[in-house]
């Protein structure tokens, strides 16, 4: 122990009566560690915020959309998905449980002395189940509504302020196209949430749209749709639910084996798995890239230690002549060099956590600082120091006390 601290208190006295090189050393340490720690903590605050839009879908909800058909290498237009698929989704797959098929179109929309242009998707009572959407104002379309296909509208948030701008908008009507509707409800801002247009969307019954708008066909005479959205029971289930939809469209569809499917299916749960690992991927190419600013500040740490060790040449005679052993020597300067990177880690660490809150300032995004990345680069600093403070320490120990005291 005694040992040790001998170690200690002579690094101490070298770092304090070299005041500038003790500086010089540590600030590429410094540099390196905060470089560290500032990029992979906004790397993991950049997948924390991704994974977060995602699961606001939540990681049980599943999509599908129409897809091509390939014949022949060639490609064709846009294969369909019709209303009786989402009812054989809902009927013979296991684990789902709410299907919610939407249709859509692109309407000029007219209230009072504003007008604009709008998606008018039509939906099943179901759709504010799938994607968890909440009315600040009025109601959502009801079972009742939707059966009888009553013409009435929810609005989202972007379209009700550009057409009622502030005013109250329940009761009011809408001209789309050549119909007109009632307002029923106002969506809440969604503005955040990913793969959903809500705040730019009219939603009116499925089966009213479907009245007044033309709705194609398929040859055996099905309702063509836009998409099918569903969540499933068990979000661990979502891989075995999107092969069941799989087998049952292409069935539906008499697609051959070795044709290409003609659909698309979505899962959160696989997207956000995905999603994750490879903003890990990009974490850990941040931490690389910063880390070459560490073994920088090492190889400086070197260069310093090696002109420390010429410089007190005649120091380490004297102390041999006096009886120090090798290992005193070389203890004394790896401890030093140690101590000046281990000093250089944790002013990194004040530095990089500082610039960690500085970001979401500039950027839409908040870094996520933990304590295995201050942990890896606070040891990742010292053991730069460890590694190249021993040429040094080996070096001055091995001189000959002789020769050292010789030197001016």
């Amino acid at each position: 122990m005694r040992k040790w601290l001998s170690f200690l208190s002579g690094a101490w006295v070298g770092v304090v009566t070299h005041k500038l090189r003790s500086f010089l050393t540590i600030l590429g340490v410094v540099i390196g560690v905060a470089a560290v720690i500032a990029l992979m903590s906004i790397g993991k605050g950049a997948e924390a915020s991704i994974i977060s839009n995602i699961e606001s879908l939540g990681s049980d909800l599943i999509m599908v959309y129409p897809g091509s058909r390939t014949s022949g290498g060639v490609r064709s237009a846009a294969a369909s998905l019709t209303f009786e698929d989402a009812e054989a989704i809902a009927e013979q797959v296991p684990y789902v449980q709410v299907v919610a098929p939407s249709f859509s179109r692109s309407l000029q929309v007219v209230a009072g002395g504003e007008n604009m242009s709008a998606s008018i998707n039509g939906i099943t009572p179901e759709y504010k189940d799938v994607f968890d959407l909440e009315v600040s104002d009025g109601t959502f379309i009801s079972e009742h509504q939707y059966l009888r296909g009553m013409k009435v509208a929810v609005l989202g948030a972007n379209v009700n302020e550009t057409l009622f701008q502030g005013a109250d908008p329940i009761g009011q009507s809408l001209r789309m196209g050549t119909i007109i509707v009632r307002v029923i409800g106002v969506l809440e801002n969604r503005e955040s949430m990913m793969f959903s247009t809500a705040d730019d969307t009219i939603f009116i019954p499925l089966t009213a749209l479907q009245q007044t708008v033309a709705q194609p066909r398929t040859a055996r005479g099905e309702r063509v749709i836009g998409s099918i959205s569903l969540t499933v029971t068990d979000e661990d289930q979502a891989s075995y639910v999107t092969e069941q939809i799989t087998e049952l469209l292409r069935t539906r569809h008499q697609l051959n084996p070795g044709v290409d499917d003609d659909f698309r299916i979505i899962s959160m749960k696989e997207i956000s798995s995905a999603i994750s690992e490879a903003m890990g991927t990009f974490t850990i190419l941040l931490g690389a890239i910063a880390a070459i600013s560490l073994l920088v500040g090492g190889i400086g740490v070197m260069n310093i230690m090696l002109v420390s060790v010429v410089e007190r040449t005649r120091e380490i005679g004297i102390r041999k002549a006096l009886g120090a052993r090798e290992y005193h020597i070389w203890g004394q300067f790896l401890a030093e060099a140690a101590f000046l990177t281990l000093t250089g880690g944790i002013i990194g660490i004040v530095i990089g956590w500082v610039i960690s809150l500085i970001v979401p300032r500039f950027l839409p995004i908040t870094p996520v600082v933990s304590a295995d990345i201050v942990i890896l680069a606070v040891g990742v600093s010292v053991c730069i120091g460890l590694f190249f403070g021993f040429y040094p320490a080996w070096h001055a120990s091995r001189l000959n006390p002789i020769d050292a005291l010789r030197a001016e």
